[in-house]
């Protein structure tokens, strides 16, 4: 709510939308496919000219994407590998979800103009494990590759990949890792020389 006069281009738009509106955060256009929420939010956008409705697949094309000037993307992912590579699938084993809509909004945030894609993962996945591995796990397929990845966060901090060597990312996702995952992912790490 420290924000203010912000557009909203998502392919769902949810009910924390309603409160945003009246605090005066978003005061700009709102391209969605998809509203859910209470009568609060439908409320809302019925007959309220910000709010324009588009077919998924033109919401959702990095071509559109790319033409919001400082675009800010937020991708939630599950798992991420140390060299970068981002999973945003599966979790703990179990399918989660379909082929998502997170790519392409990565991949358009990064060709707008001042825009910024951000790749968010909790430290630690529900059942306990490092979402930061050495590797990827044979069911954690790359939603987004890691030539696209530049900023990751968790609740331990920020990494930033971009441009940066193979042992550069290690060292710098292992800083953001789980404070007792961190000298584990250090010595499977230094074991595939991955870093010295």
């Amino acid at each position: 709510t420290n924000r203010r006069d912000l557009a909203i281009h998502s392919d769902v738009i949810t009910e924390p939308i309603v409160d945003l509106v009246a605090a005066g955060v978003i005061t700009g256009p709102v391209a969605t496919s998809l509203a859910m929420g209470s009568r609060r939010l439908y409320d809302l956008v019925d007959d309220d000219p910000r709010f324009a409705f588009h077919p998924i697949e033109y919401v959702c094309d990095p071509t559109v994407i790319r033409t919001r000037e400082r675009m800010v993307s937020v991708t939630q992912a599950f798992t991420i590998d140390l060299t970068g590579q981002v999973s945003t699938e599966s979790l703990d084993g179990a399918l989660y979800g379909g082929v998502s809509t997170g790519p392409a909004f990565h991949r358009g945030a990064l060709a707008s103009p001042e825009g910024m894609a951000i790749v968010c993962l909790a430290s630690r996945t529900p059942a306990g494990r490092s979402a930061i591995s050495l590797d990827l796990a044979p069911d954690e397929a790359v939603a987004i590759p890691r030539a696209d990845v530049h900023w990751v966060i968790t609740e331990y901090g920020t990494a930033y990949l971009f441009g940066r060597s193979l042992a550069e990312r290690a060292v710098a996702l292992m800083e953001i890792a789980h404070p007792e995952d961190r000298a584990e992912l250090l010595a499977s790490a230094v074991e595939r020389r991955l870093v010295s």
